[in-house]
């Protein structure tokens, strides 16, 4: 049976014993037991676990959604500030070379997802269950991961970097743009998934303002560098891409320093570098699913952009436009299905099922309502925020219809995205991954081929908020049912 979470303070209070006796010195208790010993009452220095555990839902998807979306949107300025300075080149070509190559990024961040959300979930899940002890060792083993990860990436891709570039879509006058882009972002591997995994581990334990200082860090450092590498060394898109990585490496700077200066709940420690078998598969086991996740995710993205290319280069290059502006939108689900994890995670290792519950309902209204608030927006302003990257009417006019139209997975795809986090929150990968092969494998890209063969450009570009409908539907309702299973028993 599970335990009651009266028990688990009980638990809780015995196993952080000597962490409680280090933070004592320091005049910052993290736990203190009540006279009742009832439950945890924790000081106003460290509300993360109440955030956690009993907050109202609403105010506590927000607390953790908000912060998130905030240094999303200031993370997305990576890809924006590129394409804006790029844009200035008056070079439509190198700006379709950002775009083809944005795959590989999202490889990286999808090898950086297997570590990140598999330990992540774990992490949560132990603090739940009263095992910081545990918690910590997943965090260090999650550092260790994620160093070894990188090096492999960034020896693979280069050893087949002409190839890689060839399957991205990029062509005669786009090739060498892209080889440009996409090397440095493999040399710079560590940088960008020490960066987002190290977010996520941040996350997992409720420090959220911390994560987003990360990301607030790098990305400032990306603006700054951005017009310094490309015009003033004359470097060009090569020098966007060295500005990425500089910039992401500062993120992940300021992440390590939270937890080598004992600011986090957890800290990674030697002693638990080699990571346990039960650990291991505990991680691989949530985060395997996840990678193939992105990894669908990119493929089904290169799909779309090697059928676009089939319409001209420009094409390419207005879509990108497109998809970046989106990603504004993106940004605010994300964040909070990001912020939504270590609640689902917290209170399924607490097996508090009702609150899973009533955060998922939270969730899904509050995601809904500031969707629908963005679609009015880019509706309304779509040729004049693509016009913002490109002088080229016919970018502008192609780049427009296109986010009118893909605009409307917005009210959609946050269900579906919280549905999948909170799968993976509560290590149940199948399910999540589950989601994801059917959206991509068996819906978005059959939609694609299908669409973009029977009504040409238009089609295709409304196969993916065909797609988002369908699986709002069917991952909602399908983690509603499980969780109301658990609830049962």
């Amino acid at each position: 049976m599970e335990k009651s979470i009266t028990e688990q303070s009980t638990d809780t209070h015995v196993i952080r014993k000597e962490y409680e006796e280090k933070q004592h010195k320091k005049g910052q208790h993290d736990f203190k037991r009540c006279k009742d010993e009832q439950h945890i009452e924790v000081n106003p220095e460290d509300k993360r676990i109440y955030t956690l555990s009993q907050e109202k839902s609403v105010k506590a998807v927000i607390k953790l959604g908000v912060p998130l979306i905030a240094g999303m949107f200031i993370m997305v300025l990576y890809n924006l500030v590129d394409t804006y300075f790029i844009g200035l080149l008056r070079d439509d070509y190198q700006l379709a070379a950002v775009n083809m190559a944005y795959p590989v990024m999202m490889i990286s961040i999808a090898i950086s997802n297997m570590i990140g959300t598999g330990a992540s979930s774990l992490i949560a899940r132990s603090i739940g269950a009263g095992r910081m002890d545990k918690a910590d060792h997943t965090l260090t083993a999650g550092f260790v991961l994620t160093v070894i990860n990188s090096l492999i990436v960034a020896t693979l891709g280069l050893l087949f970097l002409h190839p890689i570039v060839r399957g991205l879509g990029a062509q005669a006058n786009t090739f060498d743009y892209t080889r440009q882009y996409v090397a440095v972002i493999l040399l710079g591997s560590i940088f960008t998934m020490g960066n987002y995994t190290f977010g996520q581990l941040l996350r997992s334990e409720g420090s959220v303002k911390y994560s987003v200082l990360g990301m607030v860090a790098g990305t400032a450092a990306n603006i700054v560098l951005d017009p310094i590498f490309i015009f003033l060394l004359g470097m060009e898109i090569r020098g966007a891409a060295i500005a990425t990585i500089l910039g992401n490496g500062l993120g992940m700077a300021v992440s390590l320093f939270f937890y080598l200066t004992g600011r986090t709940l957890l800290r990674p420690r030697f002693k638990y570098v080699k990571p346990t078998a039960e650990i291991l598969k505990e991680i691989f086991w949530v985060g395997i699913p996840a990678t193939l996740e992105t990894l669908l995710t990119s493929a089904a993205y290169i799909v779309n952009n090697n059928l676009a290319v089939a319409y001209g280069e420009l094409t390419v290059a207005a879509m990108g436009i497109a998809q970046k502006i989106l990603s504004l939108g993106n940004y605010i689900y994300q964040g909070f299905a990001a912020g939504n994890q270590p609640l689902m995670g917290y209170n399924y290792g607490a097996g508090n099922y009702r609150r899973m519950l009533a955060v998922l309902k939270a969730g899904v209204m509050v995601v809904c309502s500031m969707e629908l608030a963005v679609m009015a927006v880019y509706g309304t302003f779509a040729p004049a925020l693509v016009g913002i990257f490109t002088d080229s009417a016919e970018v502008i006019a192609t780049g427009s219809r296109v986010l009118r139209t893909i605009m409307c997975i917005l009210p959609f795809v946050g269900s579906v995205s919280m549905s999948r986090t909170s799968f993976q929150a509560m290590g149940k990968p199948q399910y999540a991954f589950g989601i994801t092969l059917v959206r991509q494998l068996f819906l978005y890209v059959p939609l694609l081929l299908l669409l973009n063969r029977q009504f040409g450009f238009g089609g295709m570009i409304w196969a993916q908020p065909i797609t988002e409908l369908i699986m709002m539907v069917v991952s909602l309702t399908l983690l509603y049912r499980t969780i109301q299973t658990y609830q049962g028993r």
